[in-house]
């Protein structure tokens, strides 16, 4: 782990609240998983995941001309950031901003998230959140139909009741 990350420090800041203190060699963000894999431990985001550690000698990166809106913004300049994972194959596709730096940073993230279900499968925890809000989102929606319908059967009611040939007192 040590020839991954030359540390010098034993400090490591991880966003501005947050302090780790650990050994040089090991980084508290680096934990080996059950699979053998070092995995890292993402910050800044809501729900701490660990992600498989990309190992900078088993990707190729290309820097290409990205398509979509932005006129000739767009078509004159290789921002676009095309990252494959030799041993596996995957090939990862980013052109969300202008920054080729930001491109390369969330290029990696997607590339850690296609691995993490590589070697994960249906165990990863990004599909089981996926499946976890897909199931909230089918709850939500059966419940406003169920909703709409007992609207329309109360609405049925009292158009019945105030029809003429119902005096009912």
């Amino acid at each position: 782990m040590s020839r991954l990350l030359p540390l010098s420090s034993c400090v490591y800041s991880v966003s501005s609240r947050l302090l780790w203190r650990g050994s040089p060699s090991c980084s508290p963000l680096l934990t080996p998983s059950s699979s053998g894999l070092l995995c890292v431990w993402t910050a800044g985001k809501k729900d701490l995941i660990d992600l498989p550690a990309l190992n900078e000698d088993e990707l190729e990166e290309q820097f290409v001309r990205g398509s979509g809106p932005g006129g000739q913004a767009t078509n004159k300049t290789s921002n676009c950031v095309v990252l494959k994972h030799i041993p596996s194959g995957i090939v990862v596709k980013c052109h969300q901003t202008r920054s080729v730096d930001t491109n390369r940073k969330r290029a990696r993230d997607i590339m850690r998230e296609k691995l993490d279900v590589l070697h994960k499968g249906e165990d990863s925890e990004i599909l089981v959140k996926k499946k976890e809000s897909e199931l909230r989102k089918q709850e939500k929606r059966r419940k406003a139909n169920h909703n709409l319908e007992r609207k329309r059967l109360f609405k049925e009611a009292q158009a019945a009741d105030s029809k003429p040939g119902n005096d009912a007192v």
